[in-house]
């Protein structure tokens, strides 16, 4: 026997209080993210004035409104998190989800006539239905929440730049995306689960890695045309500077576009995308217009050192064996009745539901694997600045990273532990350090 199938049948066990257990998963969780919310908030409080590092680039001024932007997100979040553990257990104590299956069901049989005879009757479309009546009760309380963090909090520090009509229209739009696009992706799923059985799991990866693959394909011509206008990067100085740096480092540039991303926000960014063979640089307008040439230049310096010590195909790897493993773990739930049963499901056992109450048990482990993707990844920031000066944008980049996190706001201070489980990149300080320290160490020629 298996581990898979010997922690199947030991988890199938009558005797184990699942509804209890997801229950303290969920209240663990919510006391764990606190705790760490309270530090980082603690830590903003107590800091007086910018870090040393930063003190001749920044201005007492600037280092207020940051944190007071900081506070204000943190304060935030203590209460969208109060709202959404709310929510969880209001969702297990109340029984919702065999509640709103049934409702879902009741649905689906009167709309069953009128669908084509490969519909009718299938557990696949009713889970669809129940998917939808998530999604609606999920808009309604995600709604007010979007609504004051853009409106109420982004603005006040001026850095909304939405219209109420624009806001409605990105909203209806990833609504009827998630139902066009993501609702067949989920019948898909479902349908490969139900054909291969308990033998699911390479299958369901597979699919997975085929739609990644494909949206990353598409992506840049079906989909973001919808939210935002990407127009090529005119003629001039920037443009050369980007063409000449990937040419040198070979790097397989199709495009170079710069997006309006003003349209909706003053922050700023750069990425690129695309396939192994060709690769699309997005250039923020914001960056452009706050930034030099060098400076530009310098962050997709960066970016390339992310292509060219190919961070990006070790991380799609990671995050593959990462989803590889979730679907193992989630074959052990698919027939526990146990866990059904503890739900309110007498007799019925809905794949879907099952991988909702699955994400519920998988959340501390999930936790921990998130914290380790978070150490390879800052470990990979690190490396892509040490590509950058090498290549001699050791001070165009301190002056970009410096730029960004004074026009963006980010937070002046932060607490090791929060930081630890919370940040994907380095903090401003320990980077400008590491950069210093490595251009000491190569002595490269500065652009």
């Amino acid at each position: 026997m298996s581990i898979l199938q010997t922690l199947t049948a030991v988890l199938d066990s009558p005797s184990i209080p699942w509804k209890t257990i997801i229950l303290g998963f969920t209240i663990a969780q919510y006391g764990f993210e606190n705790y760490l919310s309270y530090r980082q908030h603690r830590a903003l409080l107590n800091a007086t004035e910018p870090p040393a590092l930063l003190k001749e680039h920044m201005t007492q001024e600037t280092f207020d409104k940051s944190k007071s932007y900081a506070l204000a997100k943190s304060r935030f979040s203590f209460i969208t998190s109060a709202v959404g553990v709310i929510q969880n257990i209001a969702i297990i104590k109340l029984d919702f989800l065999p509640k709103l299956w049934t409702a879902a069901g009741s649905a689906y049989n009167a709309v069953s006539p009128f669908l084509p005879l490969f519909a009718q009757s299938s557990v696949i479309a009713h889970s669809v239905v129940f998917l939808l009546g998530l999604q609606c009760f999920s808009l309604v309380f995600s709604t007010p929440i979007a609504y004051y963090q853009n409106f109420v909090l982004e603005e006040s520090f001026g850095f909304n730049k939405l219209t109420v009509g624009l806001w409605v229209s990105d909203t209806v739009k990833s609504f009827l995306l998630s139902v066009f696009i993501g609702f067949p992706l989920t019948a898909v799923f479902l349908k490969i689960i139900d054909h291969f059985g308990d033998s699911f799991i390479f299958y369901v990866w597979c699919f997975m890695v085929a739609v990644q693959i494909i949206a990353i394909a598409i992506y840049p011509t079906l989909i973001q045309p919808l939210f935002n206008k990407l127009e090529p990067l005119q003629e001039g100085e920037l443009k050369e500077s980007i063409e000449n740096l990937a040419r040198e480092n070979k790097f397989p540039l199709t495009k170079l576009h710069v997006i309006d991303g003003s349209k909706r926000s003053s922050h700023s960014n750069a990425y690129f995308y695309g396939l192994p063979w060709s690769k699309q640089i997005v250039i923020y307008d914001t960056l452009i217009e706050t930034s030099t040439t060098l400076e530009t230049t310098a962050v997709l310096a960066h970016e390339i050192g992310h292509w060219y010590l190919s961070h990006t195909t070790k991380a799609l790897l990671l995050n593959q064996c990462h989803l590889y493993a979730i679907f193992s773990l989630f074959s052990i739930f698919t027939h526990n009745d146990s866990l059904f049963r503890s739900f309110g499901f007498m007799g019925q056992q809905p794949v879907i539901v099952g991988f909702l109450l699955f994400n519920d048990i998988f959340q501390p482990l999930d936790t921990v694997m998130t914290f380790f993707m978070h150490l390879l990844s800052r470990k990979n920031e690190y490396e892509a600045d040490e590509y950058a000066v090498g290549l001699g944008y050791a001070d165009s980049l301190k002056k970009s990273l410096i730029n960004l996190n004074m026009e963006n706001l980010s937070s002046p201070t932060s607490d090791w532990l929060f930081s630890a489980f919370h940040y994907s990149h380095p903090t401003l300080p320990e980077r400008l350090v590491a950069i210093e320290k490595k251009a000491k160490e190569l002595d490269v020629k500065q652009k």
